[in-house]
């Protein structure tokens, strides 16, 4: 008899697919996004009773079932990064099976078949809702993930302070991945530029151990492979404390406690000097 619920529900697109918006549009979904929204629902409500046959109710792992799944995925994905919570995430497919089975109350008279046939399909949707939490999950990291790239980038300008000068001022913790991207960020900059003095300014570094002042010492010897010299600005007389505590030599290093004697110390290096215009 399971024919029977397939074929009801089938029959019952177009209502299913009504009454599913009317519901979600009761939490501002549909409102918030549109067009885009209902074009979704209804490729997820077209693809799922389209992998509905006798033989797969009791296969969740259905071969049949990837179609839908895999359209689900995508629109779980999509939601992640509208900016979508868990919890209207799981509203959106627990939602729909409210409305099949309210269908199938309405639509079957045999109470053992109705039992039977309702768990079917619950059961499907339940194990359809583990791989949204997962697409939801992967979709959330993908922004996570993306999102981190764009701060490295934005936390690591390299600015051309003057001819033949560079600066790169450091916000946050040196780690090894962000080491790399100051390197070859850094690095780019003085070919690009044809510097031949490069300021790194760790103002904006909360504290330093010995890991992240040998992530400095990789910067400054990089910077001295490409022919120009560095001088690190912004030692702060807790960061002078700790480097000596440590143990760590940077006696060959030229240190600075601001990135105005820093630059001072470039133009002398470059014998310029700057002086203030006289006003007659």
């Amino acid at each position: 008899m399971s024919g029977q619920g397939i074929s009801i529900l089938k029959d019952k697109k177009d209502e299913i697919q009504e009454r599913w918006s009317k519901k979600q549009s009761g939490f501002n979904v549909f409102d918030s996004f549109g067009n885009n929204e209902e074009s979704e629902s209804q490729d997820f409500v077209d693809s799922f009773l389209a992998s509905l046959t006798q033989e797969n109710l009791n296969d969740v792992a259905s071969a049949q079932f990837d179609k839908v799944n895999e359209v689900l995925e995508g629109i779980s994905i999509s939601r992640a990064k509208r900016g979508f919570s868990p919890r209207e995430n799981a509203h959106y497919l627990f939602s729909f099976k409210e409305i099949l089975l309210e269908i199938l109350a309405e639509e079957i008279s045999d109470p053992a078949y109705l039992y039977e046939f309702s768990s079917q399909i619950s059961n499907i949707v339940d194990n359809m809702a583990i791989l949204t939490f997962e697409a939801f999950i992967k979709g959330r990291e993908d922004v996570i993930s993306r999102q981190t790239d764009e701060i490295t980038e934005i936390s690591t300008p390299v600015i051309r302070v003057w001819d033949g000068i560079v600066a790169l001022p450091i916000i946050g913790t040196l780690d090894s991945a962000r080491t790399q991207v100051v390197m070859e960020n850094l690095l780019q900059q003085i070919v690009d530029t044809g510097s031949s003095i490069a300021i790194l300014d760790i103002s904006g570094v909360p504290a330093v151990d010995s890991l992240v002042a040998q992530h400095l010492i990789k910067t400054v010897s990089a910077t001295r492979l490409m022919g120009a010299e560095c001088i690190i600005s912004g030692i702060r007389p807790e960061i002078a404390q700790t480097v000596v505590h440590l143990g760590i030599d940077l006696s060959n290093i030229i240190t600075k406690a601001s990135l105005a004697s820093a630059l001072q110390t470039a133009f002398a290096m470059l014998q310029l000097e700057v002086h203030k215009k006289r006003t007659l």
